[in-house]
Formats: C-alpha cells, structure tokens, sequence
C-alpha cells in the first residue's frame, strides 16, 4: 500500500495488516494444536481456527464494500509473534503435557492480544468513518476474539497451569 493520507487509507491499511495476521496466526495454530494433550485446549483452538477464518472472511468483505483493491499487507508483527510461537512451542518448549500446554495458552494469548489491538482499532475507523455496518461487524469479532482469550485465562487458572506446576 501507499503511504496512508487519510483515516480511509488508514482503515484499509489496518484491514489488510489483519487479513496477513490472521493468515499466519491460523497456519501456526494448525500445528501448535496438534501438540496440545488438554482436550479442552484442542477443542479451543480447533474453535478459535474456525473463528479466524471467518474474521479474515469479514475482512475481505469490508475490503471489497470500500471498492478497495482485495489483498493484504504482510503483518510484520504477527510474524514476530508467529516465529516466538514456533520456537516456543514446537522447537524449545516441553515436550508434552500441562508444560507444553501452558506454554501454548501462552503463545495463543499474545496472539490474540494482537488481533483485539487490530480488530479494536478497525472498529474505531470504522465508526469514525461513518461505517456503521462495518463497525458493528468488527466490534462483534473483537468481542469473539475477547471471548476465545478470556476462556483461555480461565482453563490456564483452573487446569494447565495447576498441572503444570505438579510436573
């Protein structure tokens, strides 16, 4: 993309930042999920992938209505963030159980802490823009994204981290 002139540029920018994050965030979530051993933390991830799929098809849609070409900007954050996933998960972390598990809630929260700033900042364009449909999807997927960290912090609390300190 060009250099951003208005909040409109802006706001496609931050869309297309979203659809390269969610890309990579779903290609290490594949993986990492197959490491998990807490079935409930499968289930949220297998979850959460079905979720960030249908985010990034929001995504291209509110792309699209702009009558903006429909492509994404490489998210360097993500890939910060992807890459300390990967080495923390599936290269150095612990080679299974409530450890492992751990350290995934771990990965997938900061992720996700991404996508909140994102999803968050997209939905304030977009009511500043006058964009009430797009701003009412984007708070919506904020508010899942929400729920997906929020369940996390509680089966670490009450779960994986508890058998993760009896290792």
């Amino acid at each position: 993309m060009s250099k951003p002139e208005d909040l409109k540029d802006l706001y496609i920018d931050e869309l297309r930042d979203l659809w390269s994050a969610n890309d990579q965030m779903l290609r290490v979530l594949k993986k990492i999920s197959k490491q998990a051993s807490d079935e409930k933390l499968q289930q949220m991830l297998t979850k959460s992938q079905e979720g960030i799929a249908s985010h990034t098809d929001i995504v291209k849609q509110l792309i699209a209505n702009a009558g903006e070409k429909v492509s994404k900007e490489h998210c360097k954050g993500m890939e910060g963030l992807v890459a300390e996933a990967t080495k923390h998960v599936l290269e150095e972390g612990p080679d299974k159980g409530p450890a492992l598990d751990a350290v995934i809630i771990t990965q997938y929260q900061r992720m996700t802490h991404y996508g909140i700033a994102g999803f968050g900042t997209a939905a304030s364009f977009a009511g500043t823009l006058g964009l009430k449909d797009d701003q009412k999807q984007l708070k919506a997927a904020t508010k899942e994204i929400y729920g997906g960290d929020e369940y996390m912090t509680r089966l670490a609390e009450t779960t994986v981290n508890i058998g993760a300190k009896e290792e």
